[in-house]
């Protein structure tokens, strides 16, 4: 079984010389399984998504994404809507996915259990044209993200993740936001959340959207419209206890499709990358369409 490996040597934080330990071990985890596949790494924003094309190419018969949720949608990406499955290694800062699907930290076991699992099909969300696994939104955690990846911010991993939320929800300004599902209209005043979930978390535990379901072709919208600051700040501990639904102003809608529109062009992000997009959005979701194994 000739499968790829695609590793971000910086997801996660990772630290001076990590990228070559993560090559090693990826290397020996590979010929301990005796199989001659390819172990490769990304050099820049969206080469994972080049490299998974270019195993698909070769006839792999799996592709790993080694990495957080940015790596992971990269691979997905470019595996949606065929049947070359994706295994996973969390690496990342969140890990999402890979925790909901309850994917091994260690490596070696993430890939011996990858290697011995049936594949199955999950749904894969669609935003403005671009496709995600785990979560996509607008507002806050859009925001928090394109902060996050600006080029100057050499730091990464879950601490500094905290510590760019932490002073950003001291200054966000809330967005009013029409958003049109299934016939129903809704007018959001103070939208500081318009997430829309495949799976029922960030990472780290805050779980965002905890009936969502990865195989259930639906997606769980949830809108938090905020009735004050101080609330919203004292409602956070419902991420992590699985009671966001009880937030005052939070509502959440299983749809499959969409249409949000604002006043003014809209960021979003995909599974933490962000993306400029302009004042109408289209969500959307399709069914079944990535295989993976885990």
């Amino acid at each position: 079984m000739a499968f790829t490996i695609i590793i971000n040597p910086v997801s996660g934080g990772a630290r001076s010389g990590e990228a070559r330990r993560r090559v090693e071990l990826a290397a020996s985890i590979r010929d301990g399984h005796g199989n001659p596949g390819d172990v490769v790494v990304t050099e820049r924003p969206g080469h994972a998504r080049e490299l998974a094309k270019a195993a698909r190419a070769r006839g792999a018969s799996m592709v790993f994404a080694w990495g957080g949720d940015g790596t992971i949608n990269e691979v997905a990406t470019a595996l949606a809507f065929g049947d070359l499955p994706l295994g996973i290694v969390p690496a990342g800062s969140g890990n999402g996915l890979a925790l909901e699907l309850g994917v091994d930290r260690n490596p070696a076991r993430a890939i011996a259990h990858a290697l011995c699992a049936e594949p199955r099909s999950i749904d894969v969300g669609e935003l403005a044209g671009r496709l995600f696994v785990n979560i996509a939104g607008i507002g806050f955690d859009a925001h928090v993200a394109s902060l996050f990846n600006r080029a100057g911010n050499v730091r990464r991993g879950f601490a500094r993740y905290v510590s760019i939320s932490g002073r950003a929800l001291l200054t966000y300004k809330a967005g009013r936001y029409t958003i049109t599902t299934g016939g129903t209209r809704i007018e959001v005043g103070r939208g500081v959340l318009v997430t829309i979930a495949n799976s029922p978390q960030f990472g780290n535990g805050a779980r965002i959207a905890p009936a969502a379901r990865v195989d259930d072709g639906l997606l769980d919208l949830v809108v938090v419209d905020e009735r004050s600051r101080p609330r919203t700040i004292c409602g956070l501990p419902r991420l992590f206890n699985g009671t966001v639904e009880r937030m005052r102003g939070c509502s959440v809608a299983r749809i499959r499709e969409a249409t949000i529109q604002a006043e003014q062009p809209m960021i979003f992000h995909v599974d933490g990358e962000p993306v400029q997009g302009g004042t109408e959005l289209r969500v959307r979701v399709h069914p079944g369409a990535l295989r993976i194994v885990v």
